[in-house]
């Protein structure tokens, strides 16, 4: 080539225009062509996770194209199955003003949805925290109930501790997302839990999951009102417990003055008495769950759970695993024959505490820190289960809050940071939630935050897990019409 066409190639390369980069692209993932998207991010029903730019043209000047962060490994029963989740990509304020929002039309399950028609970001945040501001509770309206609550179970608890010594002991304790500050819509449903310390007593799995026990004692109790519900095996009987309880219970509501209150009929394999308390014009419902506290260290099946260390932190984690072991009265529905004599280990205070304290920080959403975004996607995750019960009750039926509140804990431990938790972040973070749990129904694998061995998603329903997987995806590509459909 002689030199003239040497020098007009060079002039070529040298004014050829370096390749944009979406905002944040140095931190995370770049932007894609389509508004809205990130590289990486499939509209499909499958919701893929989003992955760090590695490819595309060279920087300007020659310089090698910045290295992607490399992606954060996922915890067993992570979306997607193949690849892990990146640490979630930094989001500088947009230096013009946002897009007017799109009509965006609906997606069929399982289609692709047009790229060019995807909402942006601005206006899924926007319609997410309509929807949360919907789901607050008035302040009023939760101080009624919880008082009417309060009155009934306060006249209850000192009924029952004298009409059994058995039950003398019994105090409550509250449980339940009204005390975790994460219920939504209405403050009509709460828990109860009536606590009775038991001393020195054996634990014996019934089953491999590692979460249900044979409580027996190792000597006679100095209270001799628990020999009465011990079975010929000489095990605490669950079922002979309730139905005392329930009976004491049934007999006393008749006594409440000012308040009607009835006993609701109760539910195979229940662990829960339910009260239903009148409160014109809407109805009260109170589970009231029987429970065993003792000072038992924890089962070897919970080893290996509760891996918050680098979210909460070592000496939290230590705390938790110092504080007393509770077990409701729950039948294992897994045995050959219901003898109702088994015991669930429950961590709903430790659930609780969790929650309440959620910051890698000591002063996340304290009233002078930094506010994050994981209460608000909890009681999202929540409000879309329940609203896709609502329209699917049968083909869900087998689906509860605690599915949705497991997926939301793991996250927490996936993303520990409150950085990466920012509160002007909903919508990614709750994508992020999202796609974790689609990755748990697709893989039908969602591990116990407490006992690993233990998966809450049954093998046999592999066809309820797609379903809700698939109704996720569409509800994701298509803005979440279930959220807006009664607005």
């Amino acid at each position: 080539m002689d030199s003239a066409g040497g020098r007009g190639a060079r002039a070529r390369r040298e004014t050829r225009p370096a390749a944009p980069r979406g905002r944040g692209a140095g931190k995370g993932a770049a932007r894609s062509p389509a508004r809205g998207r990130v590289a990486g991010e499939c509209p499909s029903g499958a919701a893929t996770l989003r992955a760090p730019r590695t490819d595309g043209p060279p920087a300007r000047g020659g310089r090698s194209a910045r290295r992607a962060p490399a992606a954060r490994e996922l915890p067993a029963g992570a979306a997607g199955g193949a690849e892990a989740l990146p640490a979630p990509r930094s989001r500088a304020p947009a230096a013009r003003a946002p897009a007017a929002p799109r009509s965006v039309p609906t997606v069929p399950d399982g289609a692709l949805a047009a790229p060019a028609r995807r909402p942006p970001p601005a206006a899924d945040a926007l319609r997410l925290r309509e929807v949360l501001s919907r789901l607050s509770l008035p302040r009023e309206d939760v101080s009624e109930a919880a008082t009417l609550v309060n009155g009934v179970i306060s006249h209850l608890v000192q009924a029952i501790r004298g009409k059994d010594s058995c039950f003398s002991s019994i105090k409550p304790k509250s449980a339940g997302s009204y005390y975790e500050r994460v219920k939504i819509s209405e403050p009509n449903e709460f828990d109860i839990m009536l606590v009775m310390r038991v001393e020195r007593i054996q634990l014996d799995e019934s089953d491999d999951t590692g979460a249900y026990y044979y409580v027996s004692f190792k000597r006679t109790p100095k209270e001799k009102g628990f020999l009465k519900f011990l079975d010929e095996d000489g095990k605490l009987s669950a079922f002979k417990m309730l139905q005392a309880l329930r009976e004491i219970i049934k007999q006393e509501v008749k006594n409440i003055k000012d308040t009607e209150v009835t006993v609701a009929r109760k539910k195979v394999g229940s662990p829960a008495i339910t009260l239903q308390i009148k409160n014109p014009p809407s109805e009260i419902s109170v589970d009231i769950i029987l429970t065993l506290e003792a000072q038992h260290s924890w089962p070897l099946s919970t080893r290996g759970g509760l891996k918050i260390e680098q979210w909460l932190g070592k000496k939290v984690k230590r705390e938790m695993r110092l504080e007393s072991l509770y077990l409701v009265a729950k039948q294992n529905k897994t045995e050959k024959v219901l003898r109702g004599n088994t015991w669930r280990l429950s961590f709903s205070r430790i659930e609780k505490d969790m929650i309440n304290n959620h910051g890698n920080s000591k002063t996340c959403c304290e009233s002078d820190g930094p506010k994050c975004c994981r209460k608000g996607c909890l009681k999202l995750l929540k409000y879309l289960l329940e609203q896709l019960k609502m329209k699917y009750p049968k083909e869900l039926e087998k689906f509860c809050s605690y599915h949705v509140k497991t997926a939301f804990f793991h996250s927490c431990v996936t993303w520990p940071n409150d950085s990466e938790w920012h509160l002007g972040d909903l919508d990614h973070c709750f994508q992020q939630c999202l796609e974790f749990f689609v990755g748990c129904l697709q893989k039908s694998q969602l591990t116990h935050f407490f006992i690993p061995q233990y998966n809450l998603l049954n093998l046999e329903d592999k066809a309820r897990h797609h379903f809700l997987s698939r109704k996720i995806s569409h509800e994701l590509n298509n803005g979440f019409p279930v959220f807006h459909k009664n607005y």
